[in-house]
């Protein structure tokens, strides 16, 4: 599948590996992001077939605005792609989480899923099918501590891509959710900024390696591209099997991990 597609967040860490790559896949990119400058850097590295969008993915009009203006550049009604990246996080205990940051986290999941909503009403109003992908976070499959109203957001977004891939599936329009694990970019890199946290953590993961940006950005352009064309209402992880190891890292009694000498009575 190719086409036109929008990255939001699309002006630095993940968006950018995303926006990057769908461009080397021959995607025609609209990079939005709510820094202009951003933007217009990580456009005209492209050069050719990319757009750069100035919108604040919470703002219906902005949003509304940019889209209008992509399609005025590309002569197309509506994309065929639209990858919901931007996202907010603030750190902090939940019992010391202040009113504005719920405020925000409540936003959270409206911005996050404007790009998609609005790219969604397009292609339906323009007969155009095609695929939407949010970016969630592993987060929003096992609570983080000190991540604030930060996962209940990412697994609400979660649950409205599910609601998107039922209601839009009948018109051709596919929707469906990659969730990253620890990756070094992007909101984290504070975190990997800590040499022995850096290296805790990548103890961790089973593949033995934190993710990159280009990690994620390969598991996005597959749920784009025709090689996931009955691939829709998923949530797909991309963590190196970090999630589902989690439970390893409780102690148990050795001998439990052994057959029994005899079969029991």
């Amino acid at each position: 599948m190719s086409g036109t597609v929008v990255v939001t967040g699309g002006g630095s860490g993940i968006g950018e590996a995303i926006a990057r790559a769908a461009h080397a896949d021959g995607w025609t990119v609209g990079v939005l992001d709510r820094d202009a400058e951003a933007a217009a850097r990580v456009a005209s590295s492209l050069g050719s077939r990319a757009v750069a969008l100035a919108a604040d993915t919470a703002s219906e009009a902005e949003v509304e605005a940019a889209l209008d203006q992509l399609a005025a550049a590309t002569g197309e009604a509506a994309p065929h792609g639209v990858v919901a990246n931007a996202g907010i996080v603030r750190f902090g205990p939940l019992a010391e989480l202040p009113v504005d940051d719920w405020r925000r986290g409540r936003r959270e999941p409206d911005g996050h899923v404007r790009g998609p909503a609005g790219g969604g009403a397009r292609m339906l109003a323009a007969g155009t099918a095609g695929s939407l992908v949010a970016v969630t976070s592993m987060n929003g499959v096992v609570p983080g501590p000190g991540a604030g109203a930060y996962g209940a957001t990412k697994a609400g977004i979660a649950l409205l891509v599910q609601q998107m891939a039922v209601e839009w599936g009948p018109s051709g329009i596919r929707a469906n959710a990659v969730a990253p694990g620890l990756v070094d970019g992007g909101m984290s890199g504070p975190i990997y900024a800590d040499a022995e946290v850096r290296r805790l953590r990548e103890a961790r993961v089973p593949l033995g390696r934190l993710g990159t940006p280009d990690d994620v950005a390969g598991a996005v352009l597959f749920l784009l591209s025709d090689a996931a064309a009955y691939v829709s209402g998923t949530e797909l992880l991309v963590d190196g099997a970090v999630t589902p190891s989690l439970i390893a890292g409780l102690p148990r009694p050795a001998g439990l991990d052994r057959p029994p000498a005899e079969d029991p009575p």
